[in-house]
């Protein structure tokens, strides 16, 4: 970790940039390890934090506006996702604030979770607002905790912690088979 650290401290501004780049396309980790990098003094947290808000925010209205602008094409274009467009308007119509907020966390949907929403009839600067609020709840959680319990997570990491890491994946697929068959319960008018 200290080698990982030291690379962070000669690439500085590089890093804040790439943090905003990876926050734009994704969830994850990175997030956690600029908030322990913060706490260790490598990186400032303010940055760290505007960065990944940043990052989080205007990836979401990206994707939202190429949605907004191109769902109907992708529709006429490719019959098959007619179903798949027609549930996620549905869902968007029923969870749509609660959506937003939830769709950041998963591995995976944040790469694609504001599609559902700008194929919708949510306003945009109703989605603006929410993503707004979801980006820094989101940002508050991630580098929050990777500031405040870095240490104990990399403590944890390198003494094997794969229990833990095994009961969140079941607890997810558990999760995700729930939310599965409550989507398909939906009907699609």
């Amino acid at each position: 970790m200290d080698g990982l650290l030291e690379l962070v401290r000669e690439y500085g501004l590089w890093i804040y940039l790439l943090l905003f780049g990876y926050c734009a396309l994704k969830s994850g980790a990175l997030p956690l390890f600029a908030g322990y990098a913060a706490q260790a003094g490598v990186l400032e947290l303010a940055p760290v934090a505007a960065a990944t808000f940043a990052g989080g925010y205007l990836g979401d209205e990206a994707r939202f506006a190429i949605a907004r602008r191109y769902g109907d094409a992708w529709s006429n274009k490719w019959p098959r996702l007619q179903r798949a467009i027609t549930t996620a308007k549905a869902l968007v119509a029923r969870y749509g604030w609660a959506y937003i907020f939830l769709y950041r966390y998963p591995k995976g949907m944040r790469t694609i979770g504001a599609l559902p929403i700008g194929l919708g009839s949510m306003s945009w600067s109703k989605f603006t607002a929410l993503n707004a609020a979801s980006a820094v709840v989101w940002t508050f959680a991630l580098v929050a905790v990777g500031f405040a319990f870095g240490a104990q997570i990399e403590q944890a990491v390198s003494a094997g912690w794969g229990a833990v890491s095994v009961f969140l994946l079941l607890t997810m697929v558990v999760v995700i088979l729930y939310t599965w068959r409550r989507i398909n319960r939906i009907h699609v008018t």
